[in-house]
């Protein structure tokens, strides 16, 4: 740790609650602080001007972090601000422009952002050359913590609400709106749009005109057609209901495969699911992604170092025989694999577009590769590298805290993770909101349309922004499935096992114990080369949950689907619905 910055010794945020008649401002450390402000615009002064809130900037060219000030119930009343939204504000994602707290911040010449005033506010004044005047607010009542991401945050006390956010802004950023804002936000964060450059003539600075290396720079690229979702202004000619197909559309998407237990598995006694750690976190780890805009090439030589999308036939891949080392060959039984490149894991038929880490599988497998044609990224990177440094780091350091290390034996480590949650339910909130956060950064990368008035072909807001990057969301879940794939075939070359399902990054195996350890090879001690392997960190596995192979094939027999993703239900065995996906 290095010294505390001055400006910011009071830490990023502060949970503003009423406790008899005086507000109270509860800072991370467990520092209490007293605010004098009888209004929500001296408020606002009060945080910039004498409350020393804070978080310096991640990168040299970036920004500091806002203060944020999250307002309980009581601070909410004290302000002259409703408990709870109406449902009309609700849908509406903030209060009306004519709220009296609105016009108060009006007269003081505040602003708010195009959002307005909802869960997530910002309440800023334009910047006087380098100084920002920003405040960010979080309200909880008004649901700006997600319960799918923050657990009950939004319902503990001041102080320990602070400890939890106080601890995810030190080891991620200060919250920005939603996990999946924030997780966004640290892209740009650690990869800053614009840079500023010495201005020869008057000796001072200027912004540069050129972005900076690793950058996405500042302006939106269109993607490649192949890559546009559905409704994109580029596919706009299309006739109206056409449905593209693999051979017009990149569908790089996470596994749900399932298939029926064969006799031998059926004499099993139990289906035991393991999970990667933080996989789409690990995908992202060291993965060449596209800086700038596509370039149309015909006819290309596949280059695995080049991202993009290639229209390429992979038919021909089987996975009977399968390079699994340098010159090192398996046999398999294709009919228990899913395909690697495909969702479903069914076998293509024909050409279809594929991102970069999927056509590199197939060469690795032993296949050849003929691209058709491809929209390729020559300015490139590995733009994601900081930002999965970061996450993989928060989560590693909340583990520990919770007694879960890094290079544990598999069974210390297995032992350990029972029971992680209740050492110190603050600390797993944190957790969970570190994963919502890979999960969700990823996944605006491709913002769809949100609200009413949209129409297929026009843009979307999203559109405008230079990490609306659905290339980069592509090769990410692409590497991520295809490293899943990796192991599952080398556990299968290796011990003759082969999964029952996969969903995204589960996979559950037949096994006659109730242990990960009962069917995970470690021969001599140590785990299977480029196979599965017990432990915390990105890209290792923990035991998803174990149920009986008898209660495998009753839930499949109750609705009638004899391959129902069981993944989806292996972690305590409850199915409420039949499988509709996730």
């Amino acid at each position: 740790m290095g010294d505390i910055d001055p400006r910011f010794e009071n830490g990023p945020l502060a949970v503003v609650d009423v406790e008899d008649g005086q507000v109270l401002a509860y800072c991370v450390g467990g520092l209490v602080l007293d605010v004098p402000a009888k209004s929500l615009p001296a408020l606002v002064e009060w945080t910039l001007r004498e409350a020393r809130l804070g978080q310096p900037r991640l990168s040299g060219p970036g920004k500091d972090a806002d203060p944020l000030l999250v307002l309980t119930e009581a601070a909410l009343q004290r302000y002259g601000l409703p408990v709870a939204l109406t449902d009309e504000e609700r849908l509406a994602g903030r209060i009306p422009e004519g709220h009296k707290v609105i016009k108060q911040l009006g007269r003081a010449k505040w602003k708010l952002t195009k959002r307005g005033f909802g869960p997530w506010a910002r309440i800023y004044r334009p910047a006087q050359g380098s100084e920002r005047a920003c405040v960010q607010l979080c309200i909880p009542s008004w649901h700006a913590l997600d319960s799918r991401h923050w657990g009950g945050a939004a319902q503990l006390a001041p102080a320990d609400l602070a400890r939890v956010l106080g601890v995810y802004a030190s080891r991620v950023m200060t919250p920005r709106g939603s996990t999946a804002v924030t997780g966004l936000e640290l892209m740009t964060a650690l990869h800053p749009p614009t840079h500023a450059v010495r201005d020869e003539a008057t000796g001072g600075f200027r912004k540069s005109e050129a972005k900076p290396p690793g950058s996405l720079g500042e302006h939106p690229v269109d993607p490649a057609p192949c890559e546009a979702p559905d409704g994109h202004p580029l596919l706009k000619d299309l006739p109206r209901f056409h449905m593209r197909g693999p051979g017009e559309k990149l569908f790089e998407e996470a596994f749900d495969w399932a298939r029926p237990l064969t006799d031998a598995e059926c004499m099993r006694r139990n289906l035991v699911g393991i999970d990667v750690n933080m996989a789409f976190a690990a995908g992202a780890n060291g993965l060449v992604v596209g800086l700038g805009e596509p370039t149309h090439v015909k006819a290309p030589v596949f280059d695995p170092k080049l991202p993009g999308s290639w229209l390429v036939d992979l038919s021909h891949v089987d996975l009977s025989r399968v390079k699994v080392g340098k010159d090192k060959w398996a046999d398999l039984d294709a009919s228990l694999l899913p395909s690697p490149f495909t969702p479903k894991g069914e076998r293509p038929e024909g050409p279809a577009w594929y991102a970069t880490p999927t056509v590199a599988y197939a060469v690795e497998l032993g296949y050849d590769v003929t691209p058709i044609e491809a929209w390729v990224r020559y300015d490139n990177g590995r733009y994601l590298d900081g930002w999965y440094n970061r996450l993989r780091d928060a989560y590693l350091a909340t583990m520990a805290d919770l007694g879960v290390h890094a290079d544990m034996a598999p069974a210390d480590f297995l032992a350990a993770m029972d029971g992680w949650r209740g050492r110190d339910p603050q600390l797993a909130i944190v957790v969970d909101a570190v994963k919502a956060t890979v999960k969700g950064g990823l996944g605006k990368l491709r913002e769809r349309p949100r609200g009413e008035g949209w129409r297929p072909g026009e843009p979307w807001r999203a559109l405008a922004r230079p990490t609306w990057r659905p290339d980069i969301r592509a090769a990410v879940i692409s590497r991520t499935r295809i490293n899943l794939h990796r192991k599952i075939v080398k556990h299968a070359a290796f011990t003759g096992q082969y999964p029952v399902a996969v969903l995204s990054d589960c996979v559950v195996y037949a096994a006659d114990g109730t242990s990960p350890l009962d069917f995970l090879p470690y021969p001599g001690g140590k785990p299977l080369p480029g196979g599965f392997r017990l432990g915390i960190n990105p890209g290792l596995v923990k035991h998803e949950g174990t149920q009986s192979v008898l209660w495998g094939e009753e839930v499949r027999e109750r609705f009638n689907a004899p391959e129902l993703n069981l993944a989806r239900y292996i972690k305590d065995g409850t199915v409420t619905d039949v499988d509709n996906g996730e």
